[in-house]
C-alpha cells in the first residue's frame, strides 16, 4: 500500500493533528518518509539503532513506534542521531510515532489494552498531561496479591508494589509509562490503586501518605501492549504482514 494512505488513516484513527495535546518533542505522526510504499510493518516501543536494525532484518519498510526520534530536542545529526537517520534512509524505512494519542486511544491504547488484560471495567478518565486526560480508571474487585499476580502474568514482569492502600482493590487507575507523578491525581479521583510503569523516589511518600496501592510494572513493559495492538490493527486492516520488535530496557 502507499505510505501516504497509511499516514492519512493513522492520523485520523489516532486523532493526530495540530490540536493534539502532547509534549512538543513527541512530534506525533510521520517522522520519516520512505520511497512511498509499505509492504511490511514493524512495531516497537522505541525507535533506536537496535530496533531499526531489527526492522531492516525483517525487511520492514514502516516502523510504528510509541517513542519517536526527537525526545532529546534539537541536536546535530552526529553520533547515534546520525546513525539512526542514515540507517532508516539506507533501508528505506519510514517511521510513524504516536505518544499520548496511543496512550489514550479507547480501543488500542496502552491504558485501555492493559486495563482489559487485567479485567478492569473502565468507567472514566483521570489525570492530565499537557492539558489532556492521561489515565483511565475502572472497577475491579480483587485481592491485592491477586492483582500482583495478574500484572505479572499479563506483562511477564515482577511488578514492584507500594502496598499503602486496601488489601481488597476496588477502584483502579491505569497510566502506562512514567505515571508515578499522577498519584496525587489518582487519590483526588477517589481511587485506591494505581497501575503504572515507573515513578521518582519521592512518589513512595505520596503513595504512603495518601493511602494508595501503587504498582510499578516497568515503563517499557507497560507500553508494549498498545504498540502491539496498533501493529495488529494495521496489519488486519490493510492485510499486511507485521512483527513486534522487542528491545526491553528493564526500566
Amino acid at each position: 500500500m502507499r505510505l501516504a494512505d497509511l499516514q492519512v488513516y493513522l492520523d485520523q484513527f489516532l486523532g493526530i493533528g495540530a490540536e493534539t495535546a502532547d509534549s512538543p518533542e513527541a512530534l506525533n505522526g510521520l517522522q520519516v518518509a520512505n520511497r512511498g510504499a509499505v509492504t511490511t510493518v514493524a512495531a516497537a516501543v522505541d525507535v533506536c539503532e537496535a530496533t531499526i536494525r531489527m526492522a531492516a532484518e525483517e525487511n520492514a519498510d514502516c516502523l510504528l513506534v510509541h517513542h519517536g526520534l526527537f525526545w532529546g530536542g534539537l541536536r546535530p545529526l552526529v553520533g547515534p542521531a546520525y546513525r539512526r537517520v542514515a540507517a532508516l534512509v539506507e533501508h528505506d524505512i519510514a517511521v510513524y510515532a504516536a505518544h499520548l494519542p496511543l496512550d489514550r486511544h479507547p480501543q488500542i491504547g496502552n491504558n485501555a489494552v492493559l486495563a482489559k488484560m487485567l479485567g478492569i471495567r473502565t468507567e472514566g478518565e483521570f489525570g492530565t498531561y499537557h492539558g489532556a486526560p492521561i489515565g483511565i480508571w475502572g472497577e475491579l474487585d480483587i485481592a491485592r496479591d491477586d492483582l500482583t499476580s495478574a500484572i505479572a502474568a499479563a506483562l511477564r514482569v515482577t511488578p514492584r508494589l507500594l502496598p499503602f492502600g486496601p488489601e481488597r482493590v476496588r477502584r483502579v487507575g491505569v497510566i502506562t509509562g512514567a505515571g508515578g507523578s499522577m498519584i496525587q491525581q489518582a487519590a483526588a479521583a477517589g481511587l485506591d490503586t494505581l497501575v503504572t510503569g515507573e515513578g521518582q523516589h519521592w512518589t513512595y511518600f505520596d503513595a504512603e501518605e495518601l493511602g494508595l496501592n501503587v504498582y510499578y510494572a516497568g515503563h517499557y513493559a507497560t507500553e508494549t501492549v498498545g504498540i502491539k495492538a496498533l501493529g495488529e490493527h494495521v496489519a488486519t486492516k490493510f492485510d499486511l504482514p507485521w512483527v513486534f520488535l522487542d528491545h526491553p530496557t528493564g526500566l
